[in-house]
């Protein structure tokens, strides 16, 4: 501001309020964190042909009911969730029977296997029996992450084709260098290639009616190869009717096993 003399008048001083210093109320104290598995179990099971009608979906939350049950130290119980930390190996398609499924159970503290064992036997959902058990070292792979295939018995409907039918049939499907198959993928129909997913197929009982085994790939990137749409493109090569009685997946195949 200029004075009416010309001159410039001095700035006028800024006063500031320093205000007290005002301590911070403490953060309400959290839950504490979860704790961390320090055992990891692998189950082994079967799950039988009069236990194929439910779904996945029920499935699990009677596996869940049931661990909860249990009494097992059972890591992710402690969780807000309060789910038990249980991985399956790869997800079971309605109506299909296993014999040596997988799942890994993890514990927050080591328990002894006579006690597991008890503990999940009395967990296991109706329909289900214990094949084996046994300790698995933390640091490996996820389970999911580990599986490479899955070996599926299919045993045929009577009236199915003879089996040399079905053993041509079978080596025809595997020299074809693609298998164009369709599959639901969200209210849509996605196209797709199965043969990369299909690593064998073979006639293992002659019958009548024969019986097939069949390996599929899981993939990372391609997916999972599914037996029931093997058998539907064998179907197709024959060209009549195939019909299967019952499904059963014999076992998951791990990368770790070698």
């Amino acid at each position: 501001m200029k004075a009416t003399d010309g001159s410039h008048s001095a700035a006028r001083p800024v006063r500031r309020t320093l205000r007290p210093y005002v301590e911070p109320a403490p953060a309400a104290p959290g839950p504490p964190p979860p704790a961390e598995p320090r055992q990891r179990w692998r189950i082994v099971y079967a799950k039988d042909p009069e236990g194929v009608a439910t779904s996945q979906r029920d499935d699990l939350a009677a596996w869940e009911a049931g661990l909860i049950a249990s009494g097992l130290p059972i890591a992710g119980l402690d969780a807000p969730r309060r789910r038990p930390r249980i991985l399956f190996a790869a997800p079971l398609s309605q109506g299909v029977a296993a014999e040596r499924d997988l799942a890994d159970l993890y514990l927050t503290r080591r328990t002894t296997v006579d006690v597991v064992r008890a503990g999940v036997i009395a967990a296991l959902p109706a329909g289900y029996a214990l094949v084996d058990l046994h300790d698995v070292w933390l640091g490996t792979a996820p389970l999911p992450a580990d599986v490479i295939a899955a070996d599926y018995r299919i045993h045929l409907a009577p009236g199915a084709p003879p089996a040399w039918d079905l053993a041509t049939a079978a080596r025809r499907l595997l020299a074809l260098d693609s298998i164009e198959r369709e599959r639901a993928k969200g209210t849509g129909l996605v196209r797709y290639d199965l043969r990369p997913l299909l690593a064998d197929i073979s006639v293992i009982e002659p019958g009548p009616p024969a019986a097939l085994r069949i390996r599929v790939r899981f993939d990372p990137q391609l997916g999972i190869g599914r037996a029931d749409e093997v058998l539907a493109a064998l179907v197709g090569l024959l060209g009549r009717d195939c019909p299967a009685a019952s499904t059963v997946r014999e076992r998951v195949v791990l990368a770790s096993e070698g």
